[in-house]
């Protein structure tokens, strides 16, 4: 039994992935907020700097990190089915002792 979750989604990439966009999701929830009194005497557009990280910065930062990350899956996805469309392909050119040794016959 393989366990709860599929091997794949533990692969290397997707961990980088995760560990990055949940390291941005931080930064953006708790530093840049920390800071945004700090942040009071810019103005841009007629508000305070501050205001526009903590009531629209964030979210709109929010919303793509999900798109990162389902872009960044799918491009994971595609060249996982391009690998495994390719290996029976080579394994077909190097013959049947590529197969593990094993002939019939």
């Amino acid at each position: 039994m393989a366990g709860p979750f599929p091997p794949d989604l533990h692969d290397v990439r997707h961990l980088k992935l995760k560990a990055g966009l949940l390291l941005l999701w931080a930064l953006v929830s708790f530093v840049a907020t920390y800071f945004a009194r700090d942040l009071q005497s810019l103005v841009v557009g007629g508000w305070p700097l501050g205001y526009w990280i903590a009531a629209q910065g964030a979210v709109v930062v929010f919303i793509g990190i999900v798109v990162a990350y389902c872009w960044a899956m799918n491009r994971f996805e595609r060249q996982d089915a391009d690998l495994q469309a390719s290996a029976p392909a080579q394994a077909h050119a190097q013959g049947p002792a590529a197969d593990g040794a094993r002939t019939h016959g």
